[in-house]
């Protein structure tokens, strides 16, 4: 039995790793692909490196214009789309809830 206990305690810490780490950034990765699948055309969004704009279009499937402002736009790759961008009441705010 002496033999069995480091197994069975590295048992349960894989189980406690899974649970607290592994699930939840599984999960967290499933909801931002769903995002992005449904992102469309006159969408706000901010990017990994901060930029806000409006989507404009796409190029494929990998790529969205963005309008950054008035005529100017820029290409972004789909995977670097952080969220959605909403502004309430005055104030900027990153939409957490898509």
């Amino acid at each position: 039995m002496g033999a069995l206990s480091p197994l069975v305690m590295m048992g349960l810490m894989f189980v406690v790793f899974y649970f607290l780490l592994i699930r939840p950034q599984v999960k967290k990765q499933k909801e931002h692909q769903a995002m992005l699948s449904k992102l469309g055309k006159g969408e706000q969004v901010i990017t990994r490196g901060g930029i806000i704009g409006t989507i404009t279009g796409s190029q494929g499937n990998d790529v969205v214009v963005l309008e950054i402002q008035e005529k100017v736009r820029v290409r972004v790759p789909r995977a670097y789309i952080e969220n959605k961008w909403t502004e309430a009441k005055g104030e900027a705010k990153a939409d957490k809830a898509a």
